[in-house]
């Protein structure tokens, strides 16, 4: 029995191992892509669902669909409800792999083809460079995939002298419970619905089950994957326990509507072709699989606003905006990770710059910030940016990354400029002395800054930079009159500290503003 049982095991490992290096190289080849179709399509919940479909497909992962979903929905570029369309499409794109199982894995004896394939993708990971060392990692992935599956059917036609149905429970609603938590419970250790298809698919291809008890699994198999989305939640934001809520709800309800479905889709196969299911019988299970998933999106989707309010009542919104979308879970993707730093840092900039306004003698419409608020929400975001690791130096993301430490570098001093310095700030303000600088920087940053995302062109940067050097010049220019004021009487001391502590504030906020600005813009 050992002897069928490792076997079965080993094949079983090879298999999750192909998944796992395919899926990460497919990341790597298409992630990007795949994010931008996300955001560019997803207008809705329905379009959300195709996008989410499409995505799961081509990725091999709904993990990695439903973590760009939390991050588009934490950054703002998505709402809820529509993140809601891409987590329910992408169970519609897990079913892929079932019917490429069925339809290559079982039809074809591709083990020994494969062979040669993992060998090319290994050579190519080894020798060519980037792009083609993620192809060859891809390659090398799916190789093994049908490698691990030709081990397990290979060992699994023994199995059925060992096993067979009647060692599993009937077809009772007693039965089947049992069989629905034989399901959950493979998911729970494998953490692998995919595994647990094709497990499935073997057991039945080999008679070791019957496609009423493989049915049920699949259907326990898909609940199972829940657990993956609760447990990443714990710790998690907002963003993320809504999603994570979202799925085993959702999953919860697919798997009633599929336990009340298997029935009636046994009845109509035999309707139309008696037999030709049991005939058929790995055919029958991915597309019920397909159909149950299928069914669950059409049903849900019209409600998908209804869905979204209700997951909202139960995990309402208490984090700062300014942080919401930093969940940790993003920090797997460097891709989305940056996107939601990037996001953050922009409106706390924001918000920076509209206290400054009033500093300067805004207009009404300019905000102040609570300083004790902000100072925790840039220590959070610092926090999260120091957990972003990009170790690759040819990566475009790095550049992305180190401009954004050194934009929150910048906007830590300038906080601490308007933390330590009141007094300089309001002499500025009262000083007519100080007037066409202060009114030139309030414009710079009203320009840039006014809006909820920060505008940046060429000619507002190259305003800026002259801004700067002409304020170097005025601070050298007004330390003399002051200075000489001081010597001819016409200022006291006192004042002339006041004014020169003034303008030393104004330049070196005013370069403050400007770094900011630049390390913005070369985020894009």
């Amino acid at each position: 029995m050992t002897g069928i049982i490792f076997p079965v095991l080993g094949g079983l490992g090879v298999f999750l191992l192909g998944m796992i290096i395919m899926t990460d190289a497919l990341k790597s080849l298409a992630g990007d892509s795949m994010r931008g179709m996300m955001m560019r399509f997803t207008r809705n919940a329905t379009s959300g669902a195709a996008t989410g479909a499409i995505t799961t497909a081509v990725l091999q992962s709904s993990s990695a669909t439903t973590v760009a979903a939390v991050g588009f929905v934490g950054a703002g570029l998505l709402s809820f409800t529509e993140s809601l369309g891409i987590i329910f499409g992408a169970n519609i794109g897990t079913t892929l792999k079932g019917w490429l199982i069925v339809l290559v894995g079982f039809k074809m004896d591709l083990g020994e083809l494969m062979m040669p394939v993992v060998l090319v993708g290994v050579m190519l990971k080894l020798f060519a460079s980037k792009k083609l060392a993620h192809i060859g990692m891809a390659l090398a992935g799916f190789g093994l995939v049908f490698v691990g599956i030709s081990i397990m059917q290979g060992s699994m036609i023994s199995l059925h002298e060992y096993v067979s149905p009647d060692v599993f429970p009937d077809d009772s609603w007693a039965g089947r419970m049992q069989l629905l938590l034989i399901g959950i419970v493979f998911t729970l250790v494998t953490q692998s619905s995919s595994a647990g298809v094709v497990m499935a698919l073997t057991a039945l291809f080999a008679g070791a089950i019957n496609f009423e008890q493989a049915a049920v699994m699949v259907i326990g198999m898909d609940v199972g994957t829940t657990s993956t989305a609760a447990l990443a939640t714990i710790g998690g934001n907002v963003s993320s326990r809504r999603t994570g809520l979202s799925h085993v709800i959702y999953n919860m309800m697919t798997a009633v509507g599929a336990m009340l479905i298997l029935t009636p889709y046994i009845n109509i196969w035999e309707e139309i072709s008696p037999g030709a299911l049991y005939q058929n019988a790995e055919l029958g299970l991915v597309a019920f699989h397909t159909v149950f998933n299928a069914l669950g999106v059409i049903l849900v989707l019209p409600f998908a606003k209804n869905f979204s309010d209700f997951i909202k009542k139960v995990i309402p919104e208490k984090e700062s905006v300014y942080t919401a979308g930093l969940d940790k879970s993003l920090l797997k993707d460097n891709g989305m990770a940056i996107t939601a730093l990037s996001v953050s840092v922009q409106a706390e900039a924001i918000a920076l710059m509209s206290h400054l306004k009033i500093l300067l003698g805004g207009s009404k419409e300019d905000v102040s910030v609570n300083l004790d608020e902000i100072q925790k929400v840039l220590n959070k975001t610092h926090d999260f940016a120091n957990h972003v690791h990009i170790k690759d130096e040819k990566e475009k993301q790095l550049l992305k990354l180190l401009a954004l430490i050194h934009a929150l570098d910048h906007m830590q001093r300038l906080h601490k400029r308007f933390e330590e310095d009141a007094d300089r700030a309001r002499t500025v303000l009262s000083l007519s002395l100080f007037d066409d600088l202060r009114k030139e920087l309030n414009q710079i940053i009203t320009k840039v800054f006014a809006q909820e995302k920060v505008v940046l062109d060429e000619h507002i940067l190259l305003r800026a930079d002259n801004f700067m050097a002409v304020i170097t010049q005025q601070a050298e220019n007004m330390r003399a009159e002051i200075m000489s004021g001081i010597a001819s009487g016409d200022l006291t001391v006192t004042e002339g500290n006041k004014q020169l502590e003034a303008i030393r504030w104004l330049r070196r906020v005013t370069i403050h503003v400007g770094k900011i600005m630049q390390h913005l813009n070369v985020i894009g």
